[in-house]
């Protein structure tokens, strides 16, 4: 009975990471060269509190959301057509980097901070290369200028949203359970 209560207490905290992940798509930051909203922060805070599969699971509620028509991705859009789209690979990364963040923040009994910004990084690497690479063929460009175009950007936000949900993760770890 205890693993079950368990599992529903995983399973609410995953929507909850979801929602706020949707939410983060309506937090923008209007910094140039582009803005900055706040969707990948609650990915990786979600993915080292909840842990990989829990973490890909709040990720596919978050697209799934998406798919059916409620506007919670970027720009207030949403449709299958999104996934479908040139940006759509970095939906599909959200669920793949989350799922690795969580895995290896896991994988050390005392990780910190340091270990969780490796973690976060390793995942922001998997996200930025489904997505360049679904935007290079969709939007027919080299994966050069889909770097250029799709990843270089929004490095300094992201590098700023990392450290910020390494520091905040690190202090809510032991004290959210899952």
């Amino acid at each position: 009975m205890a693993s079950m209560r368990l599992s529903v207490k995983g399973i609410v905290y995953a929507a909850l990471m979801g929602a706020l992940t949707a939410i983060g798509a309506f937090i923008i930051i209007p910094l140039p060269p582009v803005p900055i909203t706040a969707q990948t922060f609650f990915l990786n805070f979600g993915a080292i509190i909840l842990g990989g599969p829990l973490a890909a699971f709040s990720q596919f509620l978050y697209v799934m959301l998406g798919i059916i028509g409620l506007p919670v991705f970027s720009g207030g859009k949403a449709g299958l057509g999104v996934l479908f789209g040139p940006t759509g690979g970095y939906l599909l990364g959200f669920i793949v980097g989350a799922f690795v963040i969580g895995l290896v923040a896991r994988m050390r009994k005392s990780a910190g901070i340091l270990w969780y910004i490796f973690a976060m990084i390793i995942g922001m690497i998997i996200i930025y290369g489904c997505g360049a690479v679904q935007l290079a063929f969709v939007a027919k460009l080299s994966f050069k200028k889909a770097l250029a175009v799709g990843v270089l950007p929004f490095l300094l936000g992201d590098i700023i949203k990392i450290l910020l949900a390494a520091v905040i993760s690190s202090h809510f770890k032991g004290r959210i359970r899952v």
